[in-house]
């Protein structure tokens, strides 16, 4: 049934949505189109361009052959693991989350977590702490991977007023546990009242 489904879809254009290895992704075109890459004029080396004919035209240098491999690899999974569950994992990891450490004195978690649509991401701050040192303190005393920062989203932080802070970016994914989630809790309570 369609309203029993998550809204939350990873995306689908990146290499993050289906799971991929970095440095893979897929670019879908209705119509042929000039390449966005050039270089490595494949089948007809001897040319300065590249080749004029299909699929030539948009192989610019080797391909990246592990990587095709390894996002078939996670295309298949994503096919067999189903999106339905992946989204329901995901969603519920990060809500698990964001009620642990949403009324800890100190933290600011931003976004809307009234609306079932969002992605399973949690952002917060610590007091006035910048984001980086937040991130290095859950690194390398909590061996949790965050990212700090802007997060390539200037306009975001305009309007957070985050934007000399950056702010601490909690992703959830498949392969997450509940155990992890708990764990990075303890760490943020933990950071909080330092």
């Amino acid at each position: 049934m369609l309203s029993q489904r998550p809204p939350y879809r990873p995306a689908r254009h990146s290499r993050k949505g289906l799971y991929g290895p970095q440095g893979t992704g897929l670019l879908l075109c209705g119509q042929p189109g000039k390449p966005l890459l050039c270089g490595g004029t494949g089948s007809q080396s001897a040319l300065l361009e590249m080749p004029a004919q299909l699929p030539d035209r948009h192989e610019a240098g080797t391909a990246n052959v592990p990587g095709i491999a390894g996002l078939l690899a996670a295309v298949e999974f994503i096919r067999e693991t189903g999106m339905d569950a992946i989204c329901t994992h995901e969603l519920a990891l990060a809500r698990r989350f964001y009620e642990g450490v949403r009324d800890v004195d100190g933290v600011h978690v931003y976004g809307d977590f009234s609306s079932s649509m969002r992605a399973p991401v949690v952002a917060l701050n610590i007091r006035n702490e910048e984001s980086s040192i937040i991130a290095d303190a859950l690194a390398e005393d909590y061996a949790i991977a965050v990212r700090a920062g802007a997060h390539c989203a200037p306009r975001m932080h305009k309007a957070l007023g985050t934007v000399e802070q950056g702010a601490v970016r909690f992703s959830f994914g498949y392969y997450n546990t509940e155990e992890e989630t708990d764990a990075a809790i303890a760490a943020v309570r933990e950071l909080a009242e330092q």
